[in-house]
């Protein structure tokens, strides 16, 4: 083999190896990937049946629903437009509370009832995640997002 031919193939293998590398990055990237949806946008089936997202807004006022067993909760978040039912099993944060911010993940069900793997609230009471509070004032002004959502890494 002349010298020009293994240059040739020593940067066509360099290129293949590099387009693998950058196509398993990429693919790792987009299944951590989680999408944040409005009650809304959930309402308006702009939101995934197949994997995990994150659902937004205020928790409604007397909604709050303990089972027997302490650990499962039913809830409901709103944006004040729309309401989307939440089921969590496990230890709610010490500042969830209803009237206040929460962020939900985890998957729609076939019932319609969003099953939580996580539950985060608000921090203080001036704060709420951009996200929610953005759903909100979007609600509030009668406007739908054209877009299905916005992306956040997973941590």
């Amino acid at each position: 083999m002349k010298p020009r031919h293994k240059r040739a193939a020593i940067i066509g293998g360099g290129l293949t190896a590099l387009a693998i590398v950058v196509a398993l990055v990429l693919n790792a990237f987009q299944s951590n990937l989680v999408f944040f949806f409005s009650p809304s946008q959930i309402a308006a089936n702009e939101a995934p049946r197949d994997r995990a997202f994150r659902v937004g807004g205020m928790v409604e006022e007397g909604s709050l629903q303990r089972a027997a067993d302490g650990l499962t909760v039913r809830f409901v978040v709103t944006d004040t437009a729309k309401t989307i039912p939440v089921a969590y099993k496990g230890i709610l944060p010490d500042l969830f509370q209803e009237g206040k911010g929460v962020v939900a993940q985890g998957r729609l069900g076939p019932d319609g009832v969003f099953h939580a793997d996580q539950v985060l609230a608000k921090h203080d009471e001036n704060y709420m995640p951009p996200e929610a509070a953005e759903a909100i004032e979007r609600a509030q002004h009668g406007e739908m997002p054209s877009l299905a959502g916005t992306m956040k890494p997973e941590p």
